[in-house]
């Protein structure tokens, strides 16, 4: 947990920011495997976390703005299950130390927003997510799950939004504990992988070193051959020489702030030719586009500023015809790099992404895109100072839509399908790295991690 006063100060704003109502705030509860006590690894609700710092199953939150009252629902250890788990703190005393003082049983809940409901009072929840929320909000305010989410609070959102993508000194701090571990779990990767090892074998170590710094990883790891398939999680496949590895992976701390990092290495010590040449072109687009971001640019405009240079770099190769920047104005680009350059992160690894894209990612005056390759982009809104974001393009080239855009001659007088056979085969490159937004330009979190050619391949030499 942070201090005291930090989730007083995040919940007195919350309040000051909506001004009225009651706000419902649903933790998680534990899921089960294969049975209800072989249960997977506990995540409590990112928002939950933020505004009352608890991280345990089965508690619900309630902010009653009207009268003033904070409120934590949830059950205290029985005898039955102390004699599994141990004794462990009272709820009473977490709740303590984040300043909630009234605590009720977990059944309370219900007839505590019926009495809520019977005032008139209005009832600010978040989009639900999980199993469990859908069938509380039908249990508790009587929302049929069909339309939970387009009964979520916007005027709730939008709050949580304008708080949670700013982040604080300390919350920045967590964030780069969480990127030093990521840092080291790619170095491992970089600097052991051989030929013969799967994919699923590198995997597990990297996860086993997120776990061993207190915390797990934040997503799971992608981990592949076939760097083309934009997540693909490692599989019982064998890497061989001459193939390049893409690793995809970031740690959460026990607090659960996040890494995100990508890199792309040579099976063996040294890219080939060609590998090396269309790294360049990725790791130009990312430098160009790591430059670009400072406050007051749209991330919308960096997204185009990379894709430009992977256009670029692609009429090097002999596969664009034409001008590039025109070729990306034609969405040429959504050939070679089908997703967004990055996303905002923090408690999640793409952080609220549960709230809504256009939310955290857009403003009302700026609407997310519809189509293919923009709609992919989760970020577009203008930089500031505080975000963290990731940067990460990358050249994926995907056998099934080259193959598609050739039977059609999409966008031909912009690509040399002959030429682009030779590649077809190339499967894909990304580069990522994790940036705090300053008053004046930017900062990469965490400790230096390696990415040029040269570096690259002196770590696998």
């Amino acid at each position: 947990m942070f201090s005291k006063s930090t989730y007083l100060n995040r919940r007195q704003t919350l309040q000051s920011k909506l001004g009225s109502g009651l706000i419902l705030l649903l933790g998680n509860e534990e899921s089960g495997m294969n049975y209800r006590d072989n249960v997977y690894s506990f995540r409590q609700d990112s928002t939950f976390l933020y505004y009352f710092g608890i991280d345990q199953a089965s508690l619900t939150a309630v902010i009653d703005i009207d009268n003033n009252r904070e409120i934590i629902f949830g059950d205290e250890l029985t005898i039955d299950d102390i004699v599994w788990t141990g004794p462990k703190e009272a709820i009473a005393e977490k709740a303590a130390k984040v300043g909630v003082t009234e605590v009720k049983p977990a059944s309370a809940v219900g007839s505590f927003l019926k009495d809520a409901l019977s005032r008139r009072q209005t009832i600010h929840f978040l989009p639900p997510y999980r199993g469990e929320h859908y069938l509380k909000l039908q249990e508790w305010l009587h929302v049929n799950p069909s339309e939970a989410a387009q009964k979520a609070s916007v005027g709730l959102i939008k709050a949580v939004v304008s708080m949670r993508s700013y982040k604080t000194e300390e919350e920045v701090a967590e964030i780069e504990k969480a990127v030093d571990t990521s840092v080291d779990m790619h170095l491992s990767f970089m600097r052991d992988t051989r030929a013969g090892m799967t994919e699923k074998e590198i995997a597990g170590r990297l996860q086993s070193m997120a776990i061993g710094q207190g915390g797990d990883i934040s997503y799971p790891v992608i981990l592949t051959v076939n760097g083309e398939i934009l997540h693909t999680h490692a599989r019982d496949l064998a890497l061989r020489e001459g193939q390049m590895a893409l690793c995809d992976a970031g740690a959460e701390t026990a607090m659960h702030y996040c890494g995100d990092l990508t890199r792309t290495i040579p099976v063996g010590k040294a890219f080939t030719t060609i590998q090396k040449e269309m790294y360049d072109i990725v790791l130009d687009a990312q430098e160009t586009a790591i430059k670009a971001c400072k406050p007051g640019v749209l991330f919308k405009d960096v997204h185009k500023l990379a894709s430009t240079k992977l256009v670029e770099g692609m009429k090097q190769m002999g596969v664009v015809k034409g001008d590039p920047a025109e070729a990306v104005e034609h969405d040429v680009h959504t050939l070679f790099f089908q997703c967004g350059l990055g996303h905002m992160m923090g408690m999640d690894v793409h952080d609220m992404e549960n709230l809504g894209e256009q939310y955290v990612g857009y403003t009302d005056d700026l609407q997310k895109g519809t189509a293919f390759g923009w709609k992919s982009l989760r970020l577009g809104r203008a930089l500031e100072p505080g975000f963290v974001v990731t940067v990460e393009p990358g050249l994926y080239l995907i056998p099934t839509l080259i193959d598609r855009w050739k039977a059609e001659k999409k966008l031909a007088q912009f690509i040399d399908y002959e030429k682009l056979e030779h590649f077809r085969d190339f499967t894909g490159i990304r580069i990522e790295d994790d940036l705090l937004i300053t008053e004046n330009g930017n900062r990469i979190l965490g400790k230096e991690l390696v990415k040029s050619v040269r570096d690259v391949e002196a770590l696998r030499g």
